[in-house]
């Protein structure tokens, strides 16, 4: 589910689903304030808070502050009008790709994917605003954007990405359906962290959380959060990447 996939993905990693979350059909939750916090936590009512406390159930300590420190989640990053513009631009064009099942490495079931460079004004302003929060500045992101739109019986299997496609970090607009991400250690699988992703929200991840522990979006059937069932539906990912340094 993230973005470096479809050309880069290094290993995969098959498990039993271990935790298991509360979703609308075309979630759009209430707008509220947009302001940015520091990094790990998230802006709710602008007010900041530890965003783990509500949108991450980790399996033990290690996992829960490996994650504070190499994820971000800024809950209601895009408004209502932000989301509908993304969706605008993109729509018209995935509605003429076939959703795939067959991946070249098995990893993803039930996607279209595209990458953009072009984008209108208003979308360009929201992507630029993306990576001054995800990147730094001495950062180059690639030039193209990674559309990845996974249909309601559709997922992302265990991966982990490859450095030779796109850099440390990548950050990912959640559209549409509510999801679970799931974390995983490679080098010991008791140990894992489930992400809640709402619409409308920037997760990022860094460093640590990318290679040292592989990640999904889990399917339906196990797309549970702190014991209770989070419906998935249609899931686009909007995703920006680094570029690998040399």
């Amino acid at each position: 589910m993230t973005s470096c996939l479809t050309f880069s993905i290094s290993k995969l990693v098959y498990f039993t689903p271990v935790l298991l979350g509360v979703t609308r059909n075309r979630p759009l939750l209430a707008f509220t304030s947009n302001s940015l916090c520091k990094r790990g936590t998230v802006s709710t009512n602008g007010d900041c808070s530890k965003w783990w406390e509500r949108l991450l159930s980790a399996s033990d300590p290690d996992t829960e502050k490996l994650v504070q420190n190499n994820v971000e989640i800024h809950e209601d990053f895009l408004s209502l009008e932000e989301h509908e513009s993304l969706l605008a631009e993109i729509e018209p064009y995935l509605k003429r790709l076939r959703y795939e099942y067959d991946h070249w490495d098995d990893a993803i079931h039930g996607y279209r994917e595209t990458e953009r460079k072009q984008w209108n004004d208003s979308n360009t302003k929201i992507l630029d605003r993306v990576k001054s929060v995800a990147f730094q500045p001495s950062e180059v992101p690639l030039p193209f954007v990674h559309v990845l739109d996974i249909n309601k019986d559709g997922y992302i299997k265990a991966h982990v990405d490859s450095v030779r496609f796109c850099g440390r970090a990548i950050a990912g607009l959640s559209l549409l359906s509510e999801s679970v991400m799931r974390l995983v250690c490679e080098k010991d699988k008791s140990k894992s962290g489930d992400i809640l992703l709402l619409p409308r929200s920037l997760y990022i991840l860094r460093d640590k959380a990318r290679f040292d522990y592989t990640h999904e979006v889990l399917p339906d059937k196990t797309s549970m959060f702190k014991g209770k069932h989070i419906p998935r539906s249609r899931r686009i990912s909007v995703i920006s990447r680094l570029e690998v340094k040399q």
